[in-house]
């Protein structure tokens, strides 16, 4: 199973390196999709994957990690392939709803069977660790990709970037297919004797939904991170998709996307690679707190400034983000005591995520077509500022 790890590392890697993203917003553009439209793909995106992911949760619990990875990396290959020829709204908004169902699939899987792996090979506790080295392949492949991306686009066009993209997932696909699936009976029979109780494993999509919210009731700080990382993670995936256009409103030259992609990825890696040090010095509270300060000035700064010093704004608020998630994914899991409901309680997770940028996306696109794209980041920032506050209030009652 400690293979497991290494074949993960290479998927995220060439997950990642996907050179069609450095140029994704103007070559949607280019094809007749405006800031609204792209927002209206990305709230399908949002309502899909929130109606997929407990399903998909509940089968990869029911039926193994493997086949829901497997299927996410086929819709992976298939998504690059449809995008080459998109020409009109309803090509892209199909695109998407792919997409959608693949991220869904591999959500829970992917932390379960790392989990898990780590947990029969004896190393769960070093779950954060690997969650960062994870997080840092995905930005060395997404820098690298950015590079080179924006490289090649700007001698060959927009298209070869998209075809290049695909060979990268039909690799994630081949190793995809190497995996080893977790033997949860021995992950199971270990916890017994750890001293944990054995939980029954639910029959009913409603049974699974029923138990993950009791345990999300029994543990009320670990809703509570979940709560905070959805709106960090909802919030950054703003600047991820549309930090093309902010540079080009600014009048900064193609050339440079790639320097400033690899840039806002490189900055995360610190706290991504740090999280499970920053743990043991600092509460989880303190450390959230300081994200969310930091995410709602710099939100607010991208909305009131119309500078190239908006640019720094963006840096300050991905160093900060790079931990949040294996914090709230860590935090999350150590506190499952079964493996029958890891990839489902996982599920809610991301759920949580999507849904955040469902709702946040409506106020983003009505802004940003009145405002611009200054208007959708200003946005943003009222909400994390509002939440912010909630958060120092509830923050104070909870223990776990």
């Amino acid at each position: 199973m400690a293979s497991n790890v290494y074949k993960l590392y290479a998927i995220r890697f060439f997950h990642s390196l996907i050179p069609a993203y450095v140029i994704e917003r103007l070559f949607w553009e280019e094809r007749g999709m405006t800031i609204p439209l792209v927002v209206y793909t990305e709230i399908i995106f949002a309502v899909i994957v929130l109606l997929a992911e407990l399903p998909t949760g509940i089968l990869a619990d029911k039926w193994g990690r493997k086949p829901m990875l497997v299927l996410s990396a086929i819709i992976g290959c298939l998504e690059f392939l449809l995008l080459v020829f998109a020409t009109e709204f309803w090509h892209f908004a199909l695109v998407i709803a792919l997409t959608a169902v693949g991220r869904a699939s591999a959500s829970g899987a992917e932390h379960a069977l790392l989990y898990e792996s780590l947990q029969l090979a004896g190393k769960k506790s070093s779950f954060e660790k690997v969650l960062g080295r994870l997080a840092a392949l995905d930005i060395a492949g997404t820098m690298v990709a950015a590079l080179c991306g924006s490289l090649l686009a700007a001698s060959f066009g927009f298209e070869l970037n998209y075809w290049l993209s695909f060979s990268s997932m039909a690799v994630c696909l081949a190793v995809t297919l190497m995996l080893a699936e977790s033997d949860s009976s021995a992950i199971d029979s270990e916890g017994e004797k750890a001293g944990q109780a054995a939980q029954t494993e639910p029959g009913t999509m409603k049974q699974y939904i029923a138990a993950s919210l009791q345990f999300f009731r029994a543990h009320p700080g670990a809703a509570l991170v979940v709560l905070s990382g959805m709106l960090i993670g909802a919030a950054i995936n703003f600047i991820d998709e549309f930090w093309q256009l902010y540079l080009d409103r600014l009048g900064i030259p193609l050339l440079a996307f790639g320097l400033f992609s690899s840039i806002i990825f490189l900055i995360r890696l610190p706290g991504s690679l740090l999280a499970y040090k920053l743990k043991n010095r600092f509460s989880y509270r303190t450390l959230i707190t300081v994200s969310l300060l930091v995410s709602a000035a710099g939100y607010i700064f991208l909305g009131a400034i119309r500078h190239e010093s908006g640019i720094f704004a963006i840096v300050l608020i991905c160093l900060f983000a790079g931990m949040i998630e294996p914090l709230a994914t860590g935090y999350l899991h150590h506190r499952i005591g079964s493996s029958s409901m890891r990839a489902t309680i996982d599920s809610f997770q991301s759920l949580a995520l999507n849904a955040a940028m469902a709702a946040t996306g409506l106020g983003f696109g009505y802004f940003s077509s009145l405002l611009d794209i200054f208007g959708g980041f200003g946005f943003l920032g009222v909400v994390c500022a509002i939440y912010t506050g909630w958060y120092l209030i509830v923050s104070r009652r909870i223990s776990d």
